[in-house]
């Protein structure tokens, strides 16, 4: 045994030192631990990439991702290691079932990230189109709430300005009037006498009465129309300000949650990227439940053998040691009960009447 031999079958979770009694099983449990250990350098790739695009930090990133490999290497040891080819094969199938399930688990953990590293420049891409949606639907809002919180102060504006064009349509009106009485244009309203006579004297009265409601209008409203335009202004900056700071946590809308939805967005839209996708989860569910499966299906070897019966011989001398513990035990008891009926005894023997 070589020492990459011996490296593997640690990998396999393999008891060595019975395994070094059965030569025939080496390339065997060699190659099941060369499956285990790429599944955990795939692993460790997968979380190193997950990390990275969570926290952008390569230290970290080469940290968690160790971490992860090597919870996924002993992980899948235990279970490798821990089906036993020598019971019945139903019984190893029920063994096997929650393993697989665990491993088919463990193989759409890992397939995922690296899918998105597979994919990212279509992943980016499709990420570009979230955020300019996101923006639009953004600023859509936006406009929305313009309206809502600046619609009060535009309604009171509009009131303003209604009633300024009220007043400034009866001044026109008084000054027209005044104009054609001053001509001697015959109208309902005129006299058609043509000069400045009584009539027009009153009419330019009415005028100036009309002028001076005018203008005492506006410089009452002056102060109100600047407070609503202050108001509304506000509004607009308020709300501008929050639209660029949302839009700069849009721009950085990448993080792996983000990735995840531009694949799933992806696959929807292209067949061809679902299919892809598709492939590589199940070439990574495959890989992930191999281990478990070469187990299964393989036939029952020399290490099966020396393995039950190392742990056999473990039952029986574990056995033995109970029931001569037992045996002692109630042995002891035994006598302990005998020597204090005897005690009990020699008194009243001690107290009878001499014959």
């Amino acid at each position: 045994m070589n020492w990459l031999q011996h490296f593997l079958i640690l990998c396999s979770g393999a008891n060595v030192h019975i395994l070094k009694k059965t030569p025939s099983e080496w390339n065997k449990f060699a190659g099941i631990g060369g499956i285990v250990l790429f599944t955990a350098v795939f692993a460790s790739l997968s979380a190193g990439y997950a990390i990275f695009t969570v926290f952008d930090d390569v230290w970290i990133s080469v940290g968690f991702g160790l971490l992860w490999g090597l919870m996924i290497f002993n992980l899948d040891r235990y279970i490798v290691s821990s089906i036993k080819k020598t019971v019945g094969w139903w019984h190893q199938l029920l063994m096997t079932l929650p393993r697989l399930a665990l491993a088919t688990f463990l193989g759409i953990i890992i397939a995922k990230p690296l899918e998105l590293k597979i994919f990212e420049k279509e992943v980016n891409k499709q990420l570009n189109t979230i955020i300019q949606r996101n923006k639009k639907q953004l600023q859509a809002e936006m406009s929305g709430r313009i309206l809502q919180q600046s619609g009060p102060f535009d309604t009171e504006k509009k009131e303003i300005a209604d009633k300024l064009k009220t007043y400034q349509i009866a001044y026109d009106s008084a000054a027209v009037e005044l104009e054609k009485e001053i001509l001697g244009t015959k109208t309902g309203l005129t006299s058609g006498k043509e000069g400045y006579g009584p009539n027009a004297k009153r009419k330019a009265e009415l005028k100036e009465q009309r002028r001076q409601d005018l203008e005492n209008y506006q410089k009452q409203m002056a102060p109100r129309l600047d407070y609503l335009d202050k108001e509304i202004s506000k509004v607009y900056t308020n709300l501008e300000t929050e639209r660029k700071s949302t839009e700069t946590f849009e721009d950085k809308f990448n993080g792996f949650a983000a990735r995840l939805q531009a694949l799933d967005e992806l696959g929807k839209n292209s067949a061809i990227i679902a299919l892809a996708a598709s492939f590589i989860m199940g070439m990574f569910i495959c890989l992930e439940i191999s281990p478990v499966l070469i187990k299964l299906i393989s036939n029952v070897g020399p290490y099966d053998y020396l393995l039950e019966k190392t742990e056999n011989e473990f039952k029986l001398y574990a056995k033995e040691k109970i029931e001569k513990g037992n045996s002692l035990t109630d042995h002891r008891i035994r006598d302990f009960k005998e020597e204090l009926d005897e005690k009990k005894v020699k008194p009243q023997n001690d107290n009878s009447p001499e014959a």
